[in-house]
């Protein structure tokens, strides 16, 4: 064997375990095994994954934000059926149904074309990827991006504000932006900013540090609000819950008092409080009526 058959045969060896080394190419999505998706990265690559058990929730589980469901399903509606429509925000207080009401909208929706792609924060900067992965699909999809909320700097930050309408290419007309945050400008705001402010005539204008927060809320064409249930409110959830597990006499004493000092306990009277009482109440009570059978 010639010295350059060797050689040869080295490099080919030399490409082989190299070959081995390199993260496997992803497995192509497959698009009929869900409606709902995320995005995941392993190795360095990203893939579009298919979620195995959707969250079933209907829109009449959701108690409370009439106003709310309104205008995102109004958007949505809107989408769907190819007409122009907005990237939504929802801010405000946790647990009041904000990430509930995009997966209600879903299972509504899903017999329409509607997909939804979760996101997590630290994935953002891949959107332009994401964006080209489904831009020759029929679906329409949402890009959820779920407890959304920035610190200065973030590479985050700016790959979503490129993606809502920074860029010089055009935004992909079968997807949209589905954010929630707690922040209703998405970073941390600090007592000094407000020290940037100025005033021009009778005006306040805020300072540069400001401006940049309140430009990416603002890049969303619909907000939607989302506050504190009071106690009525609260306890009509927990009667939705405990009925939803078909659970009976969701309205007697002895559950409203467990159910408000399930909240107190817990410092909050929040949708998913309610729910978790729901669960532990229609469960416990159960268990317990087995065991009267026996």
């Amino acid at each position: 064997m010639s010295d350059i058959d060797k050689l040869a045969q080295r490099a080919e060896a030399l490409l082989a375990h190299i070959e081995k080394l390199l993260p496997a190419a992803p497995v192509p999505t497959d698009w009929s095994a869900s409606i709902a998706f995320r995005w995941r990265k392993r190795d360095g690559r990203g893939a579009i994954e298919a979620v195995r058990h959707v969250h079933q929730i209907s829109l009449g589980d959701l108690r409370g934000i009439d106003g709310q469901k309104k205008i995102v399903e109004q958007n949505t509606r809107q989408f769907v059926a190819g007409y122009p429509a907005n990237n939504v925000l929802l801010t405000g207080a946790r647990g009041t149904g904000k990430s509930s009401l995009i997966k209600a909208l879903l299972n509504k929706y899903a017999p329409r074309g509607l997909r939804v792609i979760e996101v997590d924060k630290q994935d953002l900067i891949d959107l332009p990827e994401i964006v080209d992965h489904i831009d020759s699909r029929a679906e329409r999809f949402v890009l959820f991006c779920d407890d959304l909320s920035f610190d200065a700097d973030e590479p985050g930050y700016k790959a979503l504000n490129v993606v809502l309408d920074g860029s010089v290419a055009a935004a992909s007309e079968n997807c949209l932006i589905y954010a929630t945050s707690n922040r209703r400008h998405l970073m941390p705001e600090y007592m000094s900013e407000n020290l940037e402010a100025k005033r021009v005539d009778d005006e306040i204008h805020p300072g540069e540090t400001v401006e940049e927060k309140i430009s990416l809320s603002e890049r969303f064409g619909v907000w939607a609000s989302f506050y504190p249930f009071d106690q009525d409110q609260y306890l009509d959830i927990v009667a939705q819950w405990l009925s939803h597990f078909r659970f009976a006499g969701t309205s007697n004493d002895a559950v409203r008092q467990a159910a408000l000092q399930w909240a107190l306990q817990r410092g909050s009277r929040s949708g998913r409080v309610a729910w978790q009482f729901a669960r532990d109440w229609a469960g416990k009570h159960r268990v317990e009526g087995g065991r009267k059978t026996k």
